[in-house]
């Protein structure tokens, strides 16, 4: 049950406070190759299961982007803004891949809102979000994100 929010004021008192985590998602080979399809990304470490079992991962990863594609997933299942007009995907601060996804793993996230800046045309609302899989040492993707909730 996503955590939900009915005004700037409860989401500026939850700035810095961690939320989650998700449930898990498998990373299949099936979304892999879809996600190849769509982007043209069709590098063999992603697709080529035979070739990528003897490569340096020992088997097929996830694209980084795919990864960072499930934000939208994850931040609907962790929280939801029930106040004001649309949301609007701002665009990203800062994006790092430190760990690959093998296929198969599971992946949960974490979001924390970190800044929340206001203006005519809506306020900016800054969230990390950090997507780990399970038994991996570092996190797959940790992305800082921006969205705008219109008045």
């Amino acid at each position: 049950m996503p955590r939900t929010f009915t005004s700037l004021d409860e989401v500026r008192a939850a700035l810095g406070e961690e939320i989650g985590p998700s449930a898990p998602i498998v990373i299949e080979q099936e979304r892999v190759n879809a996600f190849a399809d769509a982007t043209g990304d069709h590098q063999w470490i992603h697709v080529d299961v035979e070739r990528a079992n003897a490569g340096p991962f020992g088997g097929p990863i996830a694209h980084g982007f795919l990864t960072l594609s499930l934000i939208p997933l994850f931040g609907a299942e962790l929280f939801n803004i029930d106040f004001g007009g649309a949301r609007i995907n701002y665009g990203a601060n800062k994006l790092r891949f430190p760990s690959p996804v093998p296929v198969g793993s599971e992946l949960t996230a974490t979001a924390t809102f970190t800044e929340l800046t206001e203006s005519p045309a809506g306020a900016v609302l800054t969230v990390k979000y950090v997507i780990s899989a399970t038994g991996a040492p570092k996190p797959a993707c940790v992305a800082e994100t921006l969205v705008v909730i219109s008045p």
